[in-house]
């Protein structure tokens, strides 16, 4: 078949312009039908127009949400466990007894995060801070090496060398003691370090899943969809949760290269089934494997004082439910707001929240890192600053090593601690995992980790981000562009 390349090579340019109208126009209509947030929606569509082909291929692979979850969980046939009722206050009488009638507006919260997450505020529990790898890992491989049935270990990045050697080890003597171990680690989260902890682990012969497989590589493939959480539960009556790693880093005294300050978090009591719940619905979506029985969910007996609740968040049914529970508790703020986080990006309504809060004369203090570890994250915080030092709120720096911690306080009684960040990443396209606390001990003792922290943080002021240079401004306001998409 004889082919006229001139009059194709004169008729291209054309042709592209219309394929590109074509695909931009049928992008822009998956964007309008299917995207709920009015910024993210005008942010891609405004990609997809003004970056030809680009900005199309780019919300292909970024921008649109494949992971039907609840669906495919439920075809897999995976535990839907749950807590009995008769374990949890329901009542407002129970609320009252157990909170305080003093404490109307934490009953309030109670009740909103009741509703948003459809889980029971547990009774019973003891909830033990640990700060840095030094305090967590020697709690969790203890635990690990106690085992006598069965450990659940949820990770996003889990190393096989340094510390993470130790946890290979004891998952390992534990499986061959007899322990049915399952090991779930997030598949670009196995790409951090090598050798690779999956194939590590499987030569050791302990069973262990990647989540969510990346086609893309690694530069790429960390945007979206990932699992975050972190939690261990051994026996099913003992848990770990919170925002540390399994790295060499968070072990400062070791002096690791790349030092990381971190929060993580022990739990006994009731609400350990519902971390145990997390665990075995990713496991049965990623694995189609189904967790069930006393093995997994043995009958819990209660362990401390503190009111607990877990709270799951991702891209699939729990979207925005962390969201919902942070506006809900910065609205029954009534004498103070601490948070501590890495990455300090949240959307308009969370910040004017914090703003109306400050205004009704809470104290609200924020602590991020001074050097983040992602450029990019750190340059869009910084643009964003300005938006942030209004009202009275008080934002710090912390000083190196980078602090990846992560809490969440109000009133020095309720708190949030857990995997998620303040940021579009966490609230909107990672899986993430929180629980929610009503202890007044506990309360008081993150309030000093808190104080402590502050020691060696300084203030930024208005005057010092006006100083900055031009560049510096135009550098970090184009990076706050990039937002929706960091």
């Amino acid at each position: 078949m004889w082919v006229d390349w001139q009059q194709l090579q004169d008729i291209a340019p054309a042709l592209s312009v219309v394929l590109d109208l074509l695909i931009a126009l049928a992008a822009s209509s998956h964007v309008i039908l299917h995207k709920d947030d009015t910024r993210a929606a005008t942010a891609w569509v405004g990609l997809i127009w003004l970056v030809p082909f680009v900005g199309a291929i780019l919300y292909v692979f970024l921008g649109i949400n494949r992971i039907q979850r609840r669906a495919k969980v439920l075809k897999s046939g995976a535990t839907q466990f749950s807590v009995p009722l008769d374990a949890a206050p329901r009542s407002p009488a129970d609320l009252d007894r157990e909170l305080g009638s003093d404490r109307a507006r934490l009953i309030e919260l109670a009740r909103v995060v009741g509703n948003v997450t459809q889980r029971p505020l547990l009774v019973g529990n003891r909830v033990d801070r640990l700060v840095d790898g030094d305090e967590a890992y020697p709690a969790m491989l203890e635990a690990i090496r106690s085992a006598r049935e069965s450990i659940s270990f949820m990770s996003y990045i889990f190393e096989a060398t340094g510390v993470g050697g130790a946890f290979v080890e004891a998952l390992a003597d534990a499986r061959g003691r007899g322990v049915e171990v399952r090991v779930l680690i997030d598949d670009v989260g196995t790409r951090y370090g090598r050798p690779r902890i999956h194939r590590v682990l499987k030569k050791r012969g302990v069973p262990v899943a990647k989540f969510l497989p990346a086609l893309l590589p690694r530069s790429f493939a960390h945007f979206n969809l990932r699992n975050h959480c972190k939690i261990l539960v051994v026996d099913g009556h003992v848990a770990f949760t919170g925002g540390m790693n399994i790295r060499q880093g968070s072990m400062l005294a070791s002096n690791p290269k790349h030092p990381t300050k971190d929060l993580h978090f022990g739990v006994a009591g009731p609400v350990v089934a519902q971390l145990q719940e997390v665990f075995a619905r990713d496991w049965a979506f990623t694995t189609g494997e189904k967790l069930q029985g006393g093995l997994w969910f043995p009958e819990l007996e209660p362990e401390g004082e503190t009111l607990a609740r877990g709270i799951t968040d991702g891209p699939d049914r729990d979207i925005d439910k962390l969201h919902w529970v942070f506006l809900a508790a910065i609205g029954s703020a009534r004498r103070s707001i601490r948070i501590m986080t890495p990455y300090f990006l949240p959307d308009r309504v969370l910040m004017k929240s914090l703003h109306l809060a400050a205004q009704r004369g809470v104290e609200v203090d924020i602590i991020v890192p001074e050097v983040a570890n992602l450029p990019v994250v750190r340059w869009a915080m910084w643009g964003h600053y300005r938006q942030v030092l209004r009202d009275g709120i008080r934002l710090w720096l912390s000083p190196p090593p980078f602090d990846h911690s992560k809490l969440f306080v109000v009133d020095g009684y309720w708190s949030s601690v857990g995997s998620s960040n303040w940021d579009p990443r966490s609230l909107r396209l990672n899986f993430e995992f929180n629980i929610e606390c009503y202890d007044e001990e506990l309360g008081a003792s993150l309030e000093d980790h808190v104080r402590h922290r502050l020691r060696d943080a300084r203030l930024l002021t208005s005057e010092e981000l006006e100083a900055r240079s031009i560049f510096q401004k135009a550098r970090d306001g184009t990076a706050r562009l990039m937002t929706p998409y960091l």
